[in-house]
C-alpha cells in the first residue's frame, strides 16, 4: 500500500505540538538513553520502536484504567493504549530527527463492531518511502517487529469484515482518536468512545 503525507512539507513530521511534545525532558532525556544522534537511524528507530512496545504496556492489556495521551505522559505513566503509544514512539523519533507520523487500520474490536487502530509510519534519512510500525505490544500471539522493508504489523486488515487500512500519514494525531482520549475518565470509559472510523 503506498503511504500518502497529509502534510505536503516533510517538516511538519519533526514538529512538536501538545501531544506530540518530543521536546519535553522526558522525551529528550528518553530519547537521549536509547541513543539518539550516536549513529544509524535505523538503529535508534528500532530501539525506540522496541522501547514503547516492550516498555509501556497497553493499558487494557493489563488493566491500567489511566488514559493518557500526550507523549511526555505516556513515557511518564508507562501506560497508553495504541494511540497514545503511537504517539509516544513518534515523540521519540522526532526527538531523534527522524520524520514520524501517526497512520490508522480500521479492524473488528473486541465485541465484533468496527474500530480504529494507531500506527506510526517512519521515513528514516535518505529513504524515499514511509514504513508503518505498530508499537502496541507483543500479547496473546500478536508479533509486531520493527521493519522497513516488510510490514510487521500486529493486525493484517481482512477486507471479508470490511476492515481497511487508512493510507493517510498525519502530521498530527487525528481529531477522532485523540477526542476519544481525552473526553474518557478511564479505559472502561475510553472503550466506549473508541472512533468506529476517520
Amino acid at each position: 500500500m503506498k503511504l500518502i503525507q497529509h502534510a505536503s512539507d516533510l517538516s511538519a513530521y519533526l514538529a512538536d505540538d501538545e501531544v506530540i511534545d518530543h521536546r519535553h525532558p522526558l522525551v529528550t532525556e528518553t530519547a537521549e538513553r536509547l541513543g539518539a544522534g550516536e549513529g544509524d537511524a535505523h538503529v535508534y528507530a528500532s530501539a525506540a520502536f522496541a522501547f514503547v512496545r516492550d516498555s509501556v504496556p497497553h493499558s487494557m492489556d493489563v488493566g491500567d484504567p489511566r488514559v493518557t495521551w500526550r507523549a511526555s505522559d505516556v513515557l511518564a505513566a508507562r501506560t497508553g493504549i495504541c494511540y497514545a503509544k503511537a504517539h509516544a514512539l513518534t515523540a521519540l523519533l522526532r526527538a531523534g530527527g527522524i520524520h514520524a507520523g501517526l497512520c490508522y487500520q480500521r479492524l473488528t474490536g473486541a465485541g465484533g463492531g468496527p474500530v480504529v487502530h494507531g500506527l506510526v509510519a517512519v521515513r528514516l534519512p535518505g529513504r524515499e518511502r514511509w514504513a508503518r510500525q505498530d508499537p502496541r505490544g507483543n500479547v496473546g500471539g500478536i508479533d509486531a517487529q520493527f521493519s522497513m522493508e516488510e510490514e510487521r504489523l500486529a493486525w493484517v486488515v481482512r477486507p471479508e469484515f470490511n476492515e481497511m487500512d487508512y493510507p493517510v500519514v498525519y502530521e498530527a494525531p487525528h481529531p477522532a482518536p485523540l477526542h476519544a482520549l481525552r473526553s474518557s475518565r478511564d479505559c472502561a470509559e475510553l472503550g466506549r468512545n473508541l472512533p468506529a472510523s476517520l
